[in-house]
């Protein structure tokens, strides 16, 4: 399982590997709304990520390390959803993996200078599927899934 985390958007996928070939098996988006009260929203992230968690019984998760960009607020919120995310899957026994977003770029498309869309072309191709998962934030998840997968299995 990949998740990107976000307040407002956590992205997950669920990625198969069967006879050393990746198979998508879902993906989405967990939102809230900025309407409600902060602690509503991570409320609602662990809880709808519990449920996914639930209905699919990923063996692992991974999760891209937080890097700080210029807008430490929306860093600190997606900080504080990394830490749900976190104990979400820790209450689960799940394990979980981090990576750099260089390292998934490399990971999914061969080079680490990618930008997003060639990134989600990638995703595409290499889970057969017919059209660029939507929204980016589900895209980033699966490249996580995947670049956890390459990371991890022998093929």
């Amino acid at each position: 399982m990949g998740i990107d985390p976000g307040l407002a958007n956590t992205g997950f996928g669920i990625v198969d590997l069967c006879n050393g070939t990746m198979r998508l098996v879902s993906y989405g988006v967990i939102e809230t709304s900025s309407d409600e009260d902060h602690g509503v929203r991570l409320l609602a992230i662990y809880n709808r990520l519990l449920a996914v968690v639930d209905e699919f019984r990923p063996d692992e998760a991974e999760m891209e390390t937080l890097y700080f960009s210029r807008n430490t607020s929306s860093a600190l919120a997606v900080a504080e959803a990394k830490g749900v995310i976190t104990l979400c899957l820790a209450q689960q026994g799940i394990p979980l993996f981090m990576y750099t977003p260089n390292k998934i770029k490399s990971s999914v498309t061969g080079t680490a200078s990618a930008d997003k869309e060639t990134v989600e072309q990638y995703v595409k191709l290499l889970l057969n599927m017919k059209v660029v998962p939507q929204p980016d934030h589900a895209a980033d998840a699966l490249a996580g899934a995947i670049t956890h997968i390459h990371s991890t299995a022998d093929f």
